[in-house]
């Protein structure tokens, strides 16, 4: 036998002996990083896309085509639901309960409207959609007030949307100090932009958003904070208010213009 092939049959034994030592124990390639038990996938622990922790440079907003529309409720009855709006949810838990309540903070008139369901599902995204109009290129801004929620508190804009599980959404969330935008399709929701910083609980805000094409602009309290491009939703769609879990959240003063 040739020195060579006894060299090769000698190390055999030490190579079974180390694949077997082996077995069973993940190298670095091999480790898998199991989802937590309370990881609901809806992306809120992610920090933002953008990593920007401060306002953006401001720039030229996209002139508006046509007349604004505000909606104050203050001419809807209070304790009930207000007039124009179909309500749905995206993903589990309670429907969710949109109310016409009087409040001398608001910041136009003396009504707002408000989610007052506080269940605690963490997936559960209470929607008020709007019946009109429908649009695809929108300037969209409301007043929102974040009272109370121990999972969220998350006062959002929804647009673009077919229906209670496919639209966009930009959110304000005050127990998390972000601002976030995502798109939700078949109940499923991404997110692809944000921003971090101070977003304060009982006290009124202003979130808006430019959505022009496959271009978003948000801003919040006056400052634009995102800027970001998707190609998720092309088509028109109507425009609407969202919150999420036990978020107890005031609205006034939605404002909605073609672009």
């Amino acid at each position: 036998m040739s020195m060579s092939r006894y060299l090769a049959i000698a190390w055999l034994p030490a190579l079974f002996a180390c694949h077997s030592a082996n077995d069973g124990k993940p190298t670095a390639e091999r480790v898998v990083e199991r989802p937590r038990a309370d990881n609901d996938n809806d992306d809120d622990d992610k920090p933002s896309a953008t990593g920007k922790q401060n306002p953006l440079t401001a720039t030229t907003a996209p002139a508006t085509t046509g007349p604004a529309r505000t909606m104050s409720f203050d001419g809807d009855k209070v304790d009930g639901a207000p007039a124009g709006f179909t309500f749905g949810r995206t993903g589990q838990g309670a429907q969710g309960k949109w109310v016409i309540r009087a409040e001398t903070s608001a910041p136009s008139g003396g009504n707002v409207l408000a989610q007052i369901d506080a269940d605690a599902t963490d997936y559960r995204f209470p929607v008020a959609i709007a019946n009109e109009p429908v649009l695809a290129d929108v300037r969209l801004s409301v007043k929102c007030k974040q009272i109370a929620g121990k999972v969220d508190q998350g006062c959002g804009l929804i647009f673009r949307a077919a229906d209670p599980d496919n639209y966009y959404v930009t959110r304000a969330n005050a127990l998390e100090d972000n601002v976030r935008l995502y798109h939700v399709v078949k109940g499923t929701r991404r997110q692809f932009a944000g921003w971090d910083g101070k977003v304060k609980s009982g006290v009124w805000h202003d979130l808006r958003v430019d959505a022009k094409g496959d271009h978003f602009d948000v801003y919040f309290d006056g400052q634009k904070v995102i800027d970001a491009t998707d190609q998720t939703f092309k088509n028109a769609g109507k425009i609407g208010l969202w919150t999420k879990a036990d978020s107890i959240i005031y609205f006034d003063d939605l404002t909605v213009a073609p672009l």
